[in-house]
Formats: C-alpha cells, structure tokens, sequence
C-alpha cells in the first residue's frame, strides 16, 4: 500500500512542479505532463514498469472526455455538420491510411499489416488539441472548429475500425499464438464475451452492443437520473454519473470495443437529456486529474532504450507521419476553402498520431494482425508525436500568427469616399452600437476598422465600413477629422486608444473625443490623454443586472431606480477626486495607499447613501421615472 501512495505522490508531484512553469514559458500544460513524465520516467528513473499499468487507469482520462465531448453533440448538430464530418473527416481518414498503406507496401510489408498501420496513424490525439484548443481559446475559431469536424469523424471512424481489424489477423501470427503457452495464459486471464468468436460472430457482437447501448441509453437513463435526483443528495449524483461511465467502459471492454467509443456514444445520446449539465459538472474534475496522469504516462512511458537502438528509423517514422499527414490536411484545407492562419491552425493541430492509436495497437496485437516487435516500435512514434505537437502550437502562435496580421496590417486601406461629422474607430461589439444608434438617427459617420475581417462582417448587414488603421494620421485626415465634429474610440488596444486620444486632442483640440474605457484604470490615461468623455464598457451592464437582481429578489420596481440613482450619484461624486489621487501618484499605480482609502471611504458612503432613510422619498430627477407595466415581476419569475 505504501508502494501505491508513494507513485501517486511523485506523480502529483511532477505535476504540480512542471504544469504551472510550463504554462508561465508560454508552453501549454499538456507539454508540461509530457516533460514531467520523461523527467521521472527515463531521465530519473523514479517510476518504471509500473507506467504501463498506471497508463491502463489513466486512460479513463480519455474515456471521460470523450463522454463530455459527446454530452455536447446533439443529434441535430451532428446533422448540420454533416458536410464537414463526413466530407473534411472522411477524406483526411481515408486519404492520409491509403498513402501510409502504400508507403508501407512499397517497404515489402503484407497488405493486412500496411492497412492498419495507415488505419493507425490516419487518427490524431483529440485530448491534446481539444485541451489545447480550450486553453489557448482557439476552439471558435475556422481552424478550430474544422479539426474538431476531424476530430469528431475519426473518433467515430475508430467503431467500425475496431470491428474491421480482426478480419485482418495473419495466420501466420495466430498459429504462433496458439503455440505460444505465455499469450494462452495471458489471454485467459482477460475477461471477455467473444472469445473464440469467429470474424464475423465477432463483427455482429460488436453491432448488436453499440445499437444496444443507443438503445438503453435513450430510453432507460432519463428514469434512471429522475430517481437519483429525487434523493436530493448530490454524492449520489456523482456516483452515478460515474456508475454510468465505469458501466459502459466495462461493457465496451467485455466485447473487445474501445471503452472511450462507447462512453462517447453515451454522451451522445444524452446530449438532449435534462441532466447533461449536471453531469458535466459531476465528470469534469475526475476527467481534467485523469488526462493530466494520462499526458504524464506517455511521456514516462517513452522507451529510451529502444530510442537509442532503433533512432533514425523511429525519428524518421515520426516525422515523416506528421509531414505526411501535414501535407493531406494543408490540401484539404485548399481544397475546402480554409483561409490565412486557419489554414495552418487546421493543418499543425492534427498533424500528430493520437491515443486511439495505443488502443488500436493493442488491439491489433491481441488479433494477430501486427507483429509484437513492429507494434513497439510503432507505439514509440505515436508517442513521440504526440510529444512534439505542443511545438506545433508554440510555432503556430509565435512565427505563423505573427506573419498574418503583420500581412494583415500591411493590406492597403480602403479609399474613403465620404465624410461624416462622426469618426467611429473600432466596429466591434461595442462600436457597432454606437454606430446604428448614430445612424438611425440620421447621423453622417465614418467607420473605420484595422480588422479586415470584421469590415466584411459588418458589410454584410449593410453596415458601411472602410478597412484600415485610425491610429494612422494620413487616415484621419481622408476621413474628414479636420471638418469633423467627434470622434467615438472603440478600438480593442488599450495603449493605442490612449495614443490616439491624445493625438487628437493636441492636433485637433475642437474635435470631441468619446472613448471606450476597459476598466478604471485605463479610463484615468484616457482622461489623462484628454478625452471629454469616457464610458467604461462594463459599468451600465453590470448596474443593470444588478437591478434586475434587486427586482428579482422582491425588491420593488421604484425603490430598485432609487438604489440605483443613489449608487451613481455617489460614484460620480467622488470620481474627480479618486481621479485627482490617481494623478497625484507619479507612477498612476491604482492601490497606491491615497487611492486606497479614498476608495475605501466611496465604498463606505455608497453603503450609506443605500441605507439612508431619506425624507423626501422621491427626488426631482426622479419623478420622471415610469413604472414598469402591471404584472412585470411575475413575469420576471416565470423567466
């Protein structure tokens, strides 16, 4: 016992220490498992034959995220992407196996072995990309959402993958199984409902459990989860959530399938159920501890010594399969009209073999299909190239993304062919209001945007906007600032705003500069720079929500207005002098001591003027205010 607190220590360990400086340099956490598990595998050698076993139990790590992936794909989504799936998917599967299967048979090797070899390496590692997606927030993007479309497709391709196998196994391979006194013994000790089964019997076996489990899933959870939930316990819930995920792997592995596939088609089917989120939130936490263990296994499983035995064959392998794979989805990509940085986002993201690939190689070991020799080998470029694909991410964000937008601001601006009495700089979310409130009013404004893709957004509905950079004297002077009344900034670069300001305001002092302010902070350099009025994007949203807060709670319509009258008052009372001691700070720090008790006492008169009972119950700015329509509070509750 003290062996397995002692593993799972250093594990923990390892994590802890790699994962947060990883994440500082700039590399990602999933670089940061892999290298904690190469330092306490091969390099200090404080685990060892153990990391295989450990690797079994942490794959339940993919098992579950596979089952969130699947909680998030209802039917009719994986209908709508019905295009990308089977159109982008199925050509980059069968694309990237056919070319590895004639690579492979052109090196002499047998039709069956060069077949699953490009079944192999045709899939990518959807736990690093999605977990890398997720922290580096690319999964909105074009690129993003086209691997996921790959992703998604090769995951489901793994079933019939699965089932095809068997019907591959050499005999040459099962007669040396069946002499073999060691894999006989080894294989009884595995439990298993189709053994002995013929291809065929265990193809059926294999057809009959996944309908089965689509079946059961749709029809026996829903009774299942409405009965736990009435318990009101939300241990209970856990467990069951993790009865379920336990459940169908264990299944899966009786019949030989992958666990990870078929919790995946479990979330599937409960995609539409009223307890998804629920069990999101339980799986969640068990999931992100799991892959992690999983990412540390594969980097402490990584056998030097083979390595160094075999190293420019197996370092030829790997980088071969990725520039193999690379180039298939480059053309892809041409072919399916994925642009600029997407292009190489989509491209760099998959170019790796994935963890499908060590169930896979098990699984053709088990059959008889790949020599056990071959499958350690090929095991180790799997692993390898799911090792450098943290690169592939660290190259795309400092050298490819870089050149896009450098390309991007170097595109040739629009000629503006008309002048308003407003410069609007930024038709993002914020300025784009702006902008149609101005306009429906039958104001003349000029739009201007850095951002060539957001002009052909805006474009689209109608909205005209010219592309280039406000920043740029040569460009404020084509739209009309000298002649122009204001000038709204709404662009999303705090220093260039602040820049701009303050141009504009020495070179044109008669010109109104209204500003988007981020924050407090930033809303003291706009003023600083000269800007007549600054709005902070935040502020009015979230003094609403808090109203509709109050309201929500009981309070009464009016009194919630009162509250909310009183609050700004205070505010802008004492804004000019937290903005005097601000000032007065040389270095504008924002909890510079002054600044601090000031903004302690604005605090304390805000809370006073909440609680003071005042006399006159309705004050003359006050009186204008109209009440909300008869029954608003009772629809607020059924909302």
């Amino acid at each position: 016992m003290t062996g397995y607190f002692l593993q799972a220590f250093i594990y923990l360990v390892a994590a802890v220490i790699a994962v947060p400086i990883a994440k500082r340099l700039g590399l990602g956490s999933v670089l940061g498992y892999l290298i904690a598990g190469v330092v306490i595998g091969p390099i200090i050698g404080l685990v060892g034959e153990e990391t295989t076993t450990i690797q079994h139990f942490a794959e339940f790590g993919v098992v579950m995220m596979l089952f969130l992936v699947g909680l998030e794909l209802e039917p009719k989504m994986l209908w709508s992407m019905r295009n990308r799936l089977l159109g982008l998917g199925g050509l980059q599967v069968g694309g990237t196996a056919a070319i590895i299967m004639a690579i492979a048979l052109y090196f002499e090797q047998p039709w069956t072995i060069a077949l699953a070899i490009g079944l192999i390496f045709a899939l990518s590692s959807t736990a690093i990309v999605l977990q890398t997606f997720n922290e580096k927030g690319l999964s909105k993007t074009e690129g993003g959402q086209n691997a996921f479309s790959v992703l998604l497709f090769q995951d489901i391709a793994v079933i019939p993958m699965l089932a095809f196998i068997p019907l591959l196994a050499l005999p040459e391979l099962v007669e040396k199984a069946q002499n073999s006194v060691a894999a006989a013994a080894e294989h009884h000790e595995e439990l298993s409902l189709v053994a002995g089964l013929p291809g065929w019997g265990y193809a059926l076996v294999i057809i009959v459990s996944v309908v089965g489990l689509v079946v059961g899933g749709h029809y026996l959870s829903r009774p299942l989860f409405r009965f736990v939930a009435s318990s009101g316990l939300r241990e209970i819930f856990t467990a069951t959530a993790l009865m379920l995920v336990v459940g169908i792997a264990a299944l899966m592995s009786l019949v030989g399938l992958s666990p990870a596939l078929g919790t995946f088609l479990a979330g599937v089917v409960l995609a539409n159920s009223e307890f998804r989120h629920e069990l999101e939130s339980n799986i969640d936490p068990f999931k992100g501890l799991l892959l992690g263990l999983f990412f540390i296994t594969v980097g402490a499983g990584i056998n030097f010594s083979i390595l160094s035995e075999q190293f420019l064959l197996i370092m030829g392998l790997t980088f071969g399969v990725m520039m193999l794979k690379a180039l298939v989805l480059f053309v892809l990509a041409f072919v399916f009209r994925i642009k600029n940085s997407n292009r190489w986002l989509f491209t760099l993201s998959l170019a790796q073999a994935g963890e499908f690939g060590f169930v896979l190689l098990s699984f053709t070991v088990q059959n008889h299909v790949i020599p056990t020799e071959l499958a350690q080998t090929l095991s180790l470029v799997v692993a390898l190239s799911m090792f450098l694909t943290p690169g592939l991410f660290i190259f795309f964000d400092k050298v490819v993304l870089p050149r896009y937008e450098h390309q991007s601001n170097d595109k040739v601006a629009d000629e503006i062919e008309e002048q308003g009495s407003v410069i609007i700089a930024g038709i993002g979310r914020f300025g784009q209001i702006v902008n149609r409130l101005l306009v429906s009013n039958g104001v003349k404004t000029v739009v201007l945007d850095h951002q060539a893709d957001q002009v052909d957004v805006v474009r689209q509905i109608d909205t005209k906007a010219y592309f280039g950079d406000a920043t740029r004297p040569d460009l404020l002077h084509t739209a009309g600032i000298e002649e122009a009344a204001m000038l709204v900034i709404a662009i999303d670069n705090r220093e260039s705003s602040v820049e701009l300001t303050k141009y504009v305001k020495h070179t044109y002092p008669h010109v109104k500069v209204l500003v988007r302010a981020f924050d407090r902070g930033h809303g003291y350099l706009l003023k600083q720079a000269g800007a007549d009025i600054v709005e902070s994007e935040t502020y009015h949203s979230a003094l609403e929500l808090g109203a509709h807060a109050m309201r929500g709670l009981g309070h009464h319509p009016f009194f919630v207005e009162q509250q909310k009258a009183a609050y700004q008052r205070v505010e802008n009372r004492k804004s000019d002098k937290l903005y005097q001691a601000w000032e007065d700070d040389s270095e504008g720090e924002r909890f510079d001591n002054n600044y601090r008790k000031l903004f302690m006492h604005l605090e304390e008169q805000i809370k006073l003027e909440m609680t003071r009972d005042r006399s006159d119950k309705h004050a003359a700015d006050e009186r204008g205010w109209t009440p909300p329509p008869k029954g608003y509070a009772d629809n607020f509750e059924e909302s």
